[in-house]
Order: C-alpha cells, then structure tokens, then sequence
C-alpha cells in the first residue's frame, strides 16, 4: 500500500505545520489539495462510467461516493473504538457528511451562479432525479435510525457492541441498504422505474 500510496504522501507533505499563522495556511492549502484531489476523482469516474456504459449519476452513487466514504467509515470506526460513547463516530461521519454537502455543493453552485450573472444569464440546475434519490434516502435513513434505537435497548447489548449474532445481522442489513438504494437509484436512472 504504501507504494501506492507514496504519490499523495508526498503531494500532501507540502501542506504546512498548522503552528505557523494561526493554521490558516495549513487549512487554505488542504481545502486547495482536496478540491485538486475531487476533480481529478470526478474526471477519472466519469471516464471510467463512460468505458464501462455507466451513466454518470449511478457512477456517482456506486463508485465515487463508495470511494470517498470508506475513509470515512473506518476513521469512525476507529473513533468508535476509542471512545466510550459513540460521540466522535457520529459526530465525525455528520460533520464529513455535511461538509460534503454544503461546501461540496454549495461553493460549487455559488461560484457557477456568480459567473453566470456576471455573464447575464440565469444558473438554473435541474433537479432530475433528486426527489427520488432524497425520498429513499430518507426512508432508508428513518429504518437505520430505528434499527440503532432497537441495537441501543440493554437486552441486545448496544450499538457498537453486543453479541456476535446481532452485530453480523445489523451489519449485513446496513450494507443491504446500501445496495439497495445503489440497485434502486439506478432503475431509476435508466428508466425502468418511474420516477417521483
């Protein structure tokens, strides 16, 4: 791993000690990193939906957002471990959620809206199949919530513990989720199901 690796250990070895200016530096240049380090992941899956016959919104769901929440998944993991309440895993996977969402998008869309006005058009987006998308993830959402409620009753043994049956079976159910909003969201983009 690490030889596969070396190429990024060495690009983000640039970034510098947060000691020096307060850190700003080191937060500029990291965001700076990590947008260089977003595009090139978004040309690479868009390249290789388009290889393989993939659109690129299932590309997106199947491969990139697999691909940037493994990280994620692990380091809560390992905050998890470490903790003894589930606070840090939790509060990291919302924060890397919502980092993603309002600053991946919304910078995103306001950089696009201000060169659009300042060219004289509008910046209109459509929504495609966004209602779809949100309304199974929001179920989905609501049934993992009830799932950890029920994990969380002393008679299981907690969420992040427990016997070894219940911890397979919340596992296995979790990753099915997953699968199915992959397998659902791509009927969807291919038209097989109607949408919202």
């Amino acid at each position: 791993m690490h030889f596969v690796t070396v190429f990024w250990k060495i690009l983000f070895a640039f970034i510098p000690p947060t000691d020096i200016a307060k850190g700003y530096p080191t937060f500029i240049i990291s965001i700076l990193g990590i947008g260089l380090l977003t595009a090139f992941i978004g040309d690479f899956a868009s390249h290789f939906g388009c290889s393989i016959g993939l659109k690129d919104s299932v590309t997106a769901i199947a491969f990139v957002a697999l691909g940037t929440s493994v990280p994620d998944t692990f380091a809560s993991k390992v905050a998890a471990q470490q903790d003894p309440y589930a606070d840090a895993s939790v509060g990291n996977v919302t924060g890397s959620n919502a980092v993603n969402v309002f600053l991946g998008i919304g910078i995103a869309w306001t950089l696009a809206a201000i060169y659009h006005n300042v060219q004289g058009r509008d910046f209109e987006v459509l929504p495609g199949n966004l209602a779809f998308s949100v309304t199974l993830f929001c179920v989905e959402a609501a049934v993992a919530i009830m799932v950890m409620m029920i994990r969380r009753h002393p008679s299981v043994g907690g969420e992040l513990g427990g016997p070894r049956i219940p911890k397979i079976v919340t596992s296995a159910f979790l990753a099915f989720l997953w699968v199915f909003y992959v397998f659902m969201s791509s009927l969807e983009a291919y038209d097989i199901i109607p949408s919202l």
